[in-house]
């Protein structure tokens, strides 16, 4: 029988397990997206578009570090930046379409790759497991577990 704390050490572990995979699956989804700039262009998407530093601070991430992403992405053509339409001083970093384009590709081979692996898994463990991450994922907020 498990402990809570076998249990909470046998997550921790399956879910490190699962970051790896997640990585390098990036890579094998589009040889020029990496796991970061999967997740910074899906960012940019579901935000309409933000600053770089507001990327920075919600993947508490350096800026320096988010800058090169972005200059990564911008020399790939994948996104751009343009004024705020409501400060003209400020650059809001959007999807190119050829960086829609990428990102629609990528997330309909991992939709894909997801619902593969889960075939064989009955509905409520399905519904089951999807609100634990979820309950899991709301407890990460506001900590830089992103």
């Amino acid at each position: 029988m498990r402990t809570a704390e076998s249990a909470v050490e046998t997550i921790q572990r399956e879910m490190t397990v699962f970051a790896r995979r997640a990585r390098a699956s990036a890579g094998r989804m589009h040889p020029e997206l990496s796991l970061v700039s999967y997740t910074l262009l899906g960012h940019l998407e579901e935000s309409g578009g933000c600053r770089a530093t507001d990327l920075a601070a919600h993947y508490a991430l350096d800026k320096s570090t988010v800058s090169r992403q972005v200059a990564a992405l911008e020399r790939a053509g994948l996104i751009e930046r343009r004024p705020d339409p409501e400060d003209q001083r400020v650059q809001v970093l959007q999807l190119t379409e050829a960086g829609q384009e990428i990102l629609a590709q990528v997330t309909r081979r991992r939709r894909a790759a997801f619902r593969e692996r889960l075939a064989e898994w009955p509905e409520d463990d399905l519904v089951r497991f999807a609100a634990y991450m979820e309950r899991y994922n709301a407890g990460a907020e506001g900590i830089g577990a992103d």
